[in-house]
């Protein structure tokens, strides 16, 4: 059977004089970059070199809006309204997009961000509200979001393609969701575990159970957290097991 899945990771996420991360080790690893867009993190200097990293690198430009969170990182639920939610979006989306434009390549997708992103996984009314934003934006966009969760069904029934996500550095519940972070044993540490779970993740995708209900999403592309203190080394262990897998590493878009 031909497997194949994109490799992708949030980045952009330093500001000022504060740096996270290394997004330049990263993005040698990876095909998509989830751009972070100002609100919870990131800023024009920032997204700027992030960007032109990329079209070095040859990998593709997403958008990567989160709520207006700086201090929790986006990380902290807010209780926003539809058309609250609308708007930041399409105002992250935007301004994303015209930055990469102005350096040469067209934004393809769009990942929300922290709490933003698992809400809407869950939230139907969020979700809508963000798959709003960035049709109304461009219908040429990729949607990601959560595998078999409320934000791509979203994105289906707004006419967006969408793709399904997985995380090799993440544990799950058995609906499907990721498991919060406060929870000992949330977030895998051992490369391991993580290109062990990556493999699993591209061939099998996620069992999701939903009482006596199951059904296997199939998964399009995999997240390595960019804040991770181990992010570069990760994406190129994951990157180097699929392959070696016989696995193609190659963007969604």
């Amino acid at each position: 059977m031909d497997f194949r899945i994109d490799l992708n990771c949030d980045l952009g996420e330093s500001f000022g004089r504060y740096e996270l991360g290394d997004d330049e080790a990263v993005m040698a690893s990876i095909t998509s970059a989830n751009v972070a867009c100002g609100l919870h993190a990131g800023d024009p200097l920032v997204i700027e070199r992030t960007i032109r990293l990329a079209v070095r690198h040859g990998v593709s430009v997403g958008a990567h809006p989160g709520y207006p969170d700086l201090q929790g990182f986006g990380r902290r639920v807010m209780d926003l309204t539809p058309e609250e939610t609308e708007a930041f979006t399409l105002y992250q989306v935007s301004a994303l997009a015209g930055m990469a434009r102005a350096n040469g390549v067209e934004l393809a997708h769009v990942k929300p961000h922290g709490a933003m992103y698992n809400q809407a996984a869950r939230e139907g009314k969020l979700a809508e509200a963000i798959a709003r934003g960035v049709r109304r934006f461009s219908r040429e966009l990729v949607l990601v979001g959560l595998a078999g969760s409320a934000l791509i069904a979203a994105g289906q029934a707004a006419g967006l393609r969408v793709a399904n996500e997985g995380f090799p550095d993440r544990a799950y519940n058995a609906d499907g969701m990721l498991k919060p972070r406060r929870l000992p044993g949330a977030v895998l540490v051992s490369i391991e575990e993580i290109c062990s779970q990556a493999m699993r993740l591209a061939t099998e995708g996620i069992l999701v159970t939903e009482g006596d209900n199951q059904r296997r999403v199939t998964v399009e592309t995999l997240c390595i957290h960019g804040d991770h203190p181990g992010a570069a080394r990760n994406a190129a262990a994951v990157r180097k097991s699929l392959e070696e897998k016989g696995i193609k590493v190659i963007s969604f878009t």
